[in-house]
């Protein structure tokens, strides 16, 4: 295959800093204390690939937007496009890295970054049927283009015998930071299409008073509880008195808020002797880490029991819970049959994988 292969290299920067994404936001995730996400994991995609087809041909941009990258995984990439403005990337060099990759026809665009990313890559093919497959690497991962990991994103490029059209949503992420989440259709593409590729979000879910209700009252006033984000969550906030940030994480202490929309910092300073986690995982891709709350990082995730909660609804539309929290070996330790509470008291068992 004839691959082209871009990085946003600021992609998901903002995630663990509580940025809700890097648009516009770079300097202040770097003065945050921001690391650059997109890097590592385009690295383990083209380590999984060059173990399963050292021999593809990939068409890159040069650095920052993934040639080295390529390089140190083994291959010998041709650069087709060079930014001329160094480490500052723009939209623009996506679109420009497209453009080239469309004049040398490839076979398909692989690209690493989030839902903003994926609606530059998406527009610059849009008058070819080109396919195009994302890594995920962002804070927000609304549309149903993306791999659901990177390993899984190289295994589908080798794998992958049709393609289908499937919708890149995004969202603007100043509203999000206010709490408002709309998503908006910015192009159909044609993507690859295995059973690791994921479908795109789902809002909404099922009634969650009686879940809530049930958290409430096993509350213990010396355990220390970090509540995700969502609708689900949410309802808890408010049993235990507080509105809290409906797409942030929030620290709750015996009536106390410790923190409210939490960066991974502000979180791990808030944490206890006894710490448990409460989240619910995302309608439509079931993960429970790893979209939509980078802040709750492995350094988080370690020093915390986990309680996973979805309402009925949001359950029976799944087959498998998802986590991906870009440490493999923790990602081990999640994965195997949980409890999900789904009442004031039922619960039902399903697979982490």
């Amino acid at each position: 295959m004839r691959i082209g292969f871009v990085v946003n290299p600021i992609a998901g920067m903002g995630g663990r800093v509580g940025l809700k994404g890097t648009d516009g936001k770079v300097d202040e995730a770097r003065q945050r204390g921001a690391e650059p996400r997109a890097p590592d994991r385009a690295g383990r995609m083209l380590d999984r690939l060059a173990d399963l087809a050292p021999d593809t041909e990939l068409l890159t941009a040069a650095e920052p937007m993934g040639g080295s990258l390529a390089r140190e995984a083994g291959f010998e990439p041709t650069a087709v496009y060079s930014p001329d403005h160094g480490s500052e990337t723009t939209a623009d060099d996506t679109a420009a890295a497209v453009a080239a990759f469309v004049s040398e026809s490839v076979d398909l665009v692989l690209f690493v970054g989030g839902d903003g990313t994926a609606a530059d890559v998406a527009e610059a093919l849009s008058d070819t049927e080109i396919p195009m497959l994302g890594v995920p690497a962002g804070v927000k991962v609304y549309s149903s283009v993306f791999a659901v990991s990177p390993e899984d994103a190289a295994d589908i490029v080798v794998g992958f015998d049709r393609t289908e059209r499937r919708e890149v949503m995004d969202i603007d992420e100043d509203d999000y930071r206010d709490g408002e989440v709309n998503p908006e259709l910015r192009a159909v593409a044609w993507v690859p299409v295995t059973d690791e590729l994921q479908s795109s979000k789902q809002l909404g879910g099922g009634t969650v008073e009686s879940l809530a209700a049930g958290i409430a009252d096993g509350i213990d006033p010396s355990r220390t509880y970090v509540l995700g984000p969502g609708s689900t969550v949410g309802a808890i906030k408010s049993a235990l008195g507080f509105e809290g940030s409906p797409i942030g994480v929030d620290v709750w202490r015996d009536g106390e808020v410790l923190v409210e929309d939490g960066s991974e910092a502000e979180i791990l300073d808030a944490l206890g002797a006894d710490n448990v986690i409460v989240v619910s995982p995302i309608g439509g891709q079931g993960f429970v880490f790893g979209r939509g709350n980078p802040q709750l990082s492995p350094a988080v995730i370690r020093q915390c029991a986990v309680e996973i909660v979805a309402s009925r609804t949001k359950l029976d539309g799944m087959s498998v819970l998802r986590v991906d929290t870009d440490d493999p070996e923790l990602d081990e330790r999640l994965r195997g049959w949980r409890k999900v509470r789904v009442g004031r008291f039922e619960r039902r068992m399903i697979q982490v994988v």
